[in-house]
């Protein structure tokens, strides 16, 4: 296989999905590779996601395209197919589909598609090979089955915007849907451990997955905190439950990161700080005693810290490797040469016209991701795909 071609060239992904967390998947199973074809209702224009704007792609003429920026976000390198999927003659093009793919991807309700016969139970007895991944709020199974879920309701059923604010203030989803991105990342991984499984034995299978176990799943260290010590996390705002210091901080002209995560950065951080007393005091000494201290020390520290410019805190504690950063707005990002010499931003030719994006972060020394075609407008591919012998074929 040509470097060039990716690592799943040759897998076939039928994209029932909509919204974020399928999609999310299923842009990057494409970007790896893997050829995509993606469903779209033409009775509601399409994915919900077309209509979350503005911003939206204009052509040269200053009209309006159905390419919004939400839904560019997460479509590259899929052909789009209009299907009503309601009608028999969508079903039966649906199972045409299918017969060709590997994976199926959807996140209908449970039991949604049972009625259109496109549902596992009875798909997979057709075709038995099929990865089938099912993405839905509270999965298959449990009380909770029959309810919608979103990324919102994601991140306050499952106890993140209990963590994430300031801690006087009220629970805060974190800026992004980062509960649909991470369940849509699991996706991924369950797909390709699934596949390999295919691969080996012939046999497909169902990939239950919910937004809801997902992001109770990357509560991480703070849902194993209270596991082991039964004591509920508290809201922190940017502090760490379990390293101090460990925040933003106010500067004479903006807002550093310091990430102290361990004494002898500490010992360091004093020493810029011309206050080597703190070091040795017996209440900031060690990690667990600073945690024991933490509004003590960062009383201090938050002073001491307000009286510097950004650059010369972040100048002086990188040149004594203490871990520390800037706090960027999202054109500062982008206007890095980091983001630059990662080629973290990509400029695609659309339908429309020129869109750029965010690159794709995997980097493979032999077989890199490609960026093959830009967001689609609805239906852009339909008569090519359903009049094809091959319909995933580039």
């Amino acid at each position: 296989m040509a470097a060039s071609e990716g690592p799943l060239k040759g897998v076939k992904v039928l994209d029932l999905s909509r919204i974020l967390a399928g999609p999310t998947c299923t842009q990057l199973l494409g970007d790896l590779g893997a050829s995509v074809i993606k469903i779209e209702n033409p009775a509601t224009g399409g994915d919900d996601t077309r209509q979350w704007g503005p911003p939206y792609v204009e052509d040269a003429a200053g009209n309006r395209s159905d390419l919004s920026a939400y839904f560019m976000s997460s479509n590259r390198n899929k052909k789009s197919v209009a299907l009503d999927i309601a009608t028999p003659e969508g079903q039966a093009q649906i199972r045409r589909l299918a017969s060709h793919a590997d994976i199926l991807i959807e996140n209908f309700k449970p039991g949604g598609l049972a009625k259109y016969g496109l549902d596992y139970k009875t798909i997979s007895q057709e075709f038995p090979g099929l990865v089938y991944c099912s993405i839905s709020g509270y999965g298959q199974t449990g009380p909770n089955a029959s309810k919608p879920g979103y990324d919102l309701m994601a991140q306050g059923y499952g106890g993140v915007m209990s963590l994430t604010g300031d801690p006087s203030g009220a629970p805060m989803k974190v800026g992004v849907g980062i509960a649909d991105v991470m369940c849509g990342m699991y996706a991924c991984v369950g797909i390709l451990a699934a596949l390999r499984h295919r691969d080996l034995t012939g046999e497909g299978q169902q990939i239950d997955l919910a937004l809801v176990d997902t992001q109770v799943a990357w509560l991480i260290n703070e849902g194993v905190n209270y596991l082991t010590s039964g004591d509920v996390p508290q809201r922190r705002g940017n502090g760490h439950p379990n390293i101090v210091p460990y925040d933003v901080y106010e500067t004479a002209d903006g807002h550093v990161i310091l990430a102290v995560g361990n004494d002898s950065q500490f010992q360091r951080f004093c020493q810029f700080l011309e206050r080597p007393d703190l070091a040795v005091d017996p209440r900031f000494a060690t990690n667990p005693s600073r945690l024991e201290h933490r509004e003590e020390l960062n009383a201090v520290l938050r002073t001491a810290v307000r009286g510097r410019d950004t650059d010369a805190v972040i100048y002086g504690l990188e040149a004594l490797k203490v871990p520390v950063g800037p706090v960027q707005s999202i054109d500062q990002v982008f206007a890095t040469e980091q983001v630059s010499a990662r080629q973290m931003q990509i400029k695609m030719q659309a339908e429309p016209g020129s869109v750029n994006l965010i690159g794709n972060p995997l980097n493979f020394s032999r077989t890199p991701v490609t960026y093959r075609s830009a967001p689609p407008v609805c239906g852009a591919d339909t008569d090519a795909v359903l009049s094809a012998q091959n319909p995933f074929e580039d």
